[in-house]
């Protein structure tokens, strides 16, 4: 935050409408810096200016983490599904944040959250999720994590001076791999949601089972009616996928 204050805490006569009277320091002027080297203010401002600050493409990525480096941002890397954006994320974000100057997030594309929770999964789109992250304080940028991407692909395009994670994220001979040769440290935080977004589901479709007036108990008593427990032969079957637990995600 200090290298941030330094570079946009000046002020002009332009930026005061050239009367050359004082504003009262609340509007920065611009920094012909971080413009030169092709990095947006936009990146620095309040709005979630989400047109900026998603990045798909991960070798504009690491163009903008050079030109910051150059002004001698740490750079901070976070990744995860963020589905249902709930108080443990905006905890755990406002906490990385407190790790560097900038803080990158990887969000895990809705297939690779399908590939590993089950077909349930995400429940909200990945532009959605996404969006939200945007709107999280402290966040500078996010991408999107792919199936088809390599392992660890966006950690070796940030390398980051810091790179934080939970604690079943990585494996301890994994973090001893990414310290010796894609990043700074490690930072292993724990989780600050008391109940997680799986188990949220969970105990949400639970308490819609127990209600005989809910549709999901109405469709379950009804023969023949998807997920009503007879699959048309006289048969029991489950008619739905169960909510795979919660995993790690990875890389």
């Amino acid at each position: 935050m200090k290298r941030i204050g330094q570079l946009f805490g000046g002020r002009s006569s332009r930026a005061a409408g050239g009367t050359g009277k004082s504003t009262g320091g609340r509007t920065p002027a611009p920094a012909p810096l971080i413009q030169t080297l092709g990095v947006s203010n936009s990146l620095f401002a309040d709005a979630s200016n989400f047109d900026q600050r998603f990045v798909e493409d991960y070798g504009k990525i690491e163009t903008t983490v050079n030109a910051l480096r150059t002004l001698g941002f740490k750079i901070v890397l976070t990744s995860g599904s963020f589905d249902i954006i709930h108080e443990g994320h905006s905890m755990y974000l406002e906490a990385a944040r407190q790790f560097g100057d900038f803080l990158i997030v990887g969000l895990d594309s809705d297939e690779k959250i399908r590939a590993r929770k089950g077909d349930n999964r995400p429940v909200v789109p990945q532009m959605e999720r996404l969006r939200m992250v945007t709107h999280q304080r402290g966040v500078g940028l996010v991408t999107l994590k792919q199936t088809s991407h390599p392992k660890w692909a966006l950690i070796k395009a940030v390398r980051p001076d810091v790179l934080v994670a939970t604690e079943e994220t990585y494996t301890p001979a994994e973090i001893r791999e990414l310290e010796a040769g894609y990043c700074g440290r490690v930072e292993v935080l724990d989780r600050m949601a008391t109940v997680s977004t799986s188990a949220r589901l969970r105990d949400v479709i639970q308490r819609e089972m127990a209600n005989p007036d809910s549709l999901v108990s109405t469709l379950r008593s009804e023969p023949g009616k998807p997920g009503s427990g007879k699959n048309g032969s006289g048969k029991s079957g489950s008619g739905r996928k169960r909510l795979a637990p919660a995993a790690r995600t990875r890389g």
